[in-house]
């Protein structure tokens, strides 16, 4: 899908409606991009994987729910309306005990596992 807009076509995004066109956890969708800079959204829950992205900072912003970043030295724990960035190389590991609703901001082509390769990489640019 392109992320060409027709300009004379004003919309807004809308999380919720978005949100509501897929159930798989842990698999982020596109919904935007501004710039080399993707936003997506994610349904997660459980734990996901140790990781870290080596060139980019990412951003996590929480809709809905709980999000507890793990670091191999704290967490940060989120609730919505929250956000964290976490710098780019640093380790970390994104938990949610009950599903929760969130919005990442990345460059175009972040892998969602960073460099490690696992069950819970997905594909990149998957449009909703």
């Amino acid at each position: 899908m392109s992320a060409a807009i027709n300009l004379r076509e004003y919309r807004a995004i809308n999380f919720t409606d978005k949100l509501s066109l897929f159930s798989e956890h842990w698999s982020q969708r596109v919904i935007a991009e501004m710039n080399d800079y993707q936003f997506k959204l994610a349904k997660v829950k459980g734990d996901f994987i140790w990781h870290d992205h080596a060139d980019t900072d990412e951003v996590f912003i929480v809709i809905d729910g709980r999000l507890r970043i793990d670091f191999r030295d704290g967490a940060v724990h989120l609730k919505a309306g929250e956000m964290f960035v976490i710098p780019k190389g640093v380790e970390h590991k994104p938990y949610s005990e009950e599903e929760a609703s969130i919005l990442l901001v990345e460059p175009r082509g972040v892998v969602n596992t960073g460099a490690e390769e696992s069950e819970r990489t997905r594909a990149n640019d998957v449009w909703i």
